[in-house]
């Protein structure tokens, strides 16, 4: 593809920032950064994943894949900020949904301790186990703020912290769902995943690339259902004081 060619696909980033700037969105900084941050993050990938190709070290692979669960739950992290422990809560769910989900794979023969399957299904991975626990996280502290009034009924008729902040939870978890949900629904009819369009592109049999997807999509689908699960099952806990009340930081004046 040549430069000019990507020059105009960025075109399309300008022109939702424009959108943005006219409507007051206060949203074109972080696109813009994100952007830049995407492409840098890309070239530099570029010019060392041959060196990451090379490694045949399994414990190799593992650190490499660790740091991104890091980054990741860094990244995560800072959506759930209002949160006490959040990093350390977004790096546990996005962790234990990836492991859990790289030994099912593992065992089912999907994934080899090779770099070439390894780095790009882990990095599917956890980039959605991230993404799940950034919506889990940002969804339950709108929620508790949201339901503050009947999480402190439900515990002045004591309730517990669980009973309190269940609908919270379940609105959380449902929330961070929907967009995997909403793709397995769609996948075929409106949504055609890019592993599926780019092995046929490359003169694949397409229902090699049918069974192929599928694996991903439920690799994709666990992964996010355990990292929702867990994240938002610990962060609700950091909410609660040792007397059972919310924390001051959901407080409607705070």
């Amino acid at each position: 593809m040549a430069s000019e060619s990507l020059l105009m696909s960025y075109g399309l980033v300008v022109g939702a920032i424009l959108i943005s700037l006219l409507n007051q969105l206060k949203m074109e900084r972080e696109m813009f950064s994100s952007s830049l941050r995407a492409t840098v993050q890309l070239i530099v990938m570029g010019f060392v994943l041959e060196a990451i190709l090379a490694i045949e070290e399994p414990l190799y692979l593992f650190l490499i894949l660790l740091s991104m669960c890091v980054v990741a739950g860094a990244i995560s992290g800072k959506r759930g900020k209002e949160i006490p422990h959040s990093y350390w809560i977004a790096f546990a769910g996005i962790f234990l949904g990836s492991v859990v989900t790289f030994g099912v794979l593992y065992a089912a023969g999907v994934i080899q301790p090779e770099a070439q399957y390894a780095i790009p299904l882990g990095g599917m991975i956890i980039g959605n186990s991230m993404k799940a626990s950034s919506l889990s996280l940002n969804r339950l502290i709108g929620e508790l703020g949201h339901q503050r009034a009947r999480i402190e009924t439900l515990l002045a008729l004591g309730a517990s912290s669980r009973q309190a902040a269940l609908n919270a939870v379940r609105q959380a978890v449902g929330a961070a769902m929907i967009p995997t949900v909403d793709t397995m629904k769609t996948v075929g009819l409106v949504h055609f995943p890019g592993i599926m369009t780019g092995f046929i592109i490359a003169g694949g049999s397409p229902m090699t690339a049918v069974k192929f997807q599928l694996a991903i999509m439920y690799m994709v689908a666990g992964a996010t259902g355990i990292t929702c699960l867990t994240v938002t099952l610990l962060a609700y806990r950091q909410c609660f004081t040792c007397d059972l009340q919310l924390i001051k930081k959901f407080s409607p004046t705070h």
